[in-house]
């Protein structure tokens, strides 16, 4: 009888010898290790533009943030030209705005579904055309203490932009639009209006939000980056599977990533390497900070130090004026 232990041992060591490759490799072709850091720091995208800053702890989807401001240390209303303008000044990259459709069929950039808080009208966007809007005053209901004072009250009228007027006072800027709904109507009537855009425009606007009416923008306008809760889980469930090879999926391609930092550090490659292969992919990378929670950004010196060695996408800030002049350009 022939002893078969030595054929079983010869199967075991190949194996062995097989995973191992496998490990240097997927080492190898993921690790920071050799990679020289360059001089490019990374890029700013600026929320909302220029705007007021609020304490985030216990804010809810329903909460009013023009009620718990801080205390003013600039001029400037969320989502206006003016702010827009400024934040692109200070060294913004990319500015995010908020959009939402009107009685009218435009789309009036606001961060709010409902008029309430900020405004002195009460409904929602829906409720009113756009030169309704306009004649609101989007500085109202604006307070840092309480209610006691309202700094910006009687200031924002004629404060709150279409769509249109944003595109045409920034005709090459980079601009990321948000769709605060889940409505795929809304994201038709969206791409419409992009549609009507040039080519080599639709390569500097990227738009975000529900699944629904991002997933039409998608579908109709391919060219343009896009990200929705549904795009990002596919993008990187298939990453983490075959990123170690260095191969960016599909679901990968032409996408606006934003990838919370305490996440960040499990995907394969980062950051550089990611970065790159997203980049590589028609991908533009955003890191925000904590956990991607409500409005989570690096806003602060401390909070710019957590950012890795070799970092070249984009990163989230609220306070685009004091972060700027702390990156290395």
């Amino acid at each position: 009888m022939v002893d078969a232990r030595p054929r079983w041992r010869k199967k075991r060591y190949v194996a062995g010898a097989l995973a191992a490759l496998l490990v240097t490799f997927a080492f190898a072709n993921n690790t920071r290790l050799f990679t020289a850091a360059g001089p490019e720091g990374p890029k700013l995208l600026a929320h909302r533009g220029i705007a007021q800053t609020f304490s985030t702890e216990g804010v809810a989807n329903d909460t009013c943030t023009a009620e718990r401001i801080d205390p003013p240390v600039h001029g400037y209303l969320e989502n206006t030209v003016p702010s827009m303008r400024a934040a692109f000044d200070a060294g913004a990259d990319l500015v995010e705005l908020d959009v939402h459709p009107t009685r009218d069929g435009q789309f009036a950039v606001f961060h709010d579904w409902e008029l309430d808080c900020r405004t002195d009208g009460t409904g929602t966007t829906r409720d009113f055309t756009m030169a309704e809007l306009k004649a609101l005053d989007i500085g109202h209901g604006y307070t840092a203490d309480g209610g006691r004072t309202f700094p910006f009250r009687g200031r924002g009228v004629g404060l709150m932009p279409s769509l249109d007027e944003v595109l045409a006072a920034f005709p090459r800027e980079p601009l990321l639009i948000h769709v605060k709904s889940e409505d795929a109507a809304e994201g038709a009537a969206l791409a419409e209006r992009l549609s009507r855009l040039e080519a080599s425009r639709l390569e500097n606007i990227a738009v975000y939000g529900g699944d629904a009416p991002v997933q039409v923008v998608r579908e109709r306008l391919p060219q343009i980056r896009t990200m929705s809760k549904d795009i990002v889980v596919d993008c990187l469930l298939q990453y983490e599977a075959v990123g170690w090879t260095g191969a960016v999926p599909a679901a990968c391609a032409n996408t606006e990533l934003h990838v919370p930092e305490s996440y960040a550090p499990w995907l394969w490659a980062w950051p550089s390497k990611f970065v790159s292969r997203m980049e590589s992919a028609g991908s533009r990378v955003v890191l925000v900070a904590g956990s991607g929670g409500f409005s989570e950004g690096f806003d602060t010196p401390e909070s710019l130090r957590r950012i890795p060695d070799g970092f070249t996408g984009y990163v989230w800030t609220n306070r685009i004026a004091e972060v700027a002049p702390l990156i290395s350009r």
